[in-house]
């Protein structure tokens, strides 16, 4: 019976020197970057481009890797500047989105539709694992939370979203802010750390003070 993708994935994880060979293949352990040949040959057939999305990629670092998710939405912008991976995890980005200048998005990360991000905002899905003290943490599982941002929600210039952090839909995040907790949908929130500060009133139709 011939061995399926998944099997042979899994044979692939448990034989260190084959994993080691493949990965060097792949990306330069010194420079953990995808090499030319994935990104000419390998990455356009497995990673989606939605039709009129635009990545400035000339001045941008887009690093990302074959086994992975890298899902662009239609109409998406990312502008120049930016840093993109998904070694890590997927990174998703809905229709109608926008990356603005300087910004990082490393995976796992999902952006809902019609989602903005300012300039220089930060966004990562994991952090470095230190439980084993005896240990560099560089030497260390990596701890994985997904970031799930909300449609239509918008991402203030500079500001940090950290690991296992959702955003529902159309919230507004002040420029400078660090978010370290969830914030519902149809709210305001600023500050380090960010706390929700005015919340969309539907009977009154307008927004309050939380």
């Amino acid at each position: 019976m011939a061995m399926n993708i998944s099997d042979l994935k899994e044979r692939i994880k448990k034989n260190k020197a084959v994993k080691k060979l493949i990965l060097n293949l792949i990306s330069p352990s010194s420079n953990p970057k995808p090499r030319l040949w994935v990104r000419v040959f390998v990455n356009p057939w497995i990673h989606k481009k939605g039709k009129g999305a635009k990545i400035r990629r000339r001045r941008s670092r887009i690093d990302v890797f074959p086994w992975n998710k890298f899902d662009v939405g239609d109409k998406v912008l990312i502008e120049d500047f930016t840093t993109i991976n998904n070694g890590a995890g997927d990174v998703i980005i809905g229709n109608n989105s926008r990356v603005g200048i300087g910004s990082v998005i490393i995976g796992p990360v999902v952006l809902g539709i019609k989602v903005g991000l300012g300039q220089h905002v930060f966004i990562a899905g994991f952090n470095h694992g230190y439980a084993d003290a005896s240990k560099d943490s560089n030497e260390q599982d990596l701890v994985k939370k997904e970031v799930v941002i909300g449609d239509e929600s918008h991402i203030g210039s500079n500001s940090v979203i950290l690991a296992g952090v959702h955003i529902g839909t159309r919230v507004q995040i002040g420029a400078g802010s660090v978010v370290t907790k969830d914030i519902p949908s149809y709210c305001v929130a600023a500050g380090n750390p960010a706390r929700v500060i005015k919340k969309y009133d539907f009977q009154k139709k307008e927004w309050v003070k939380a």
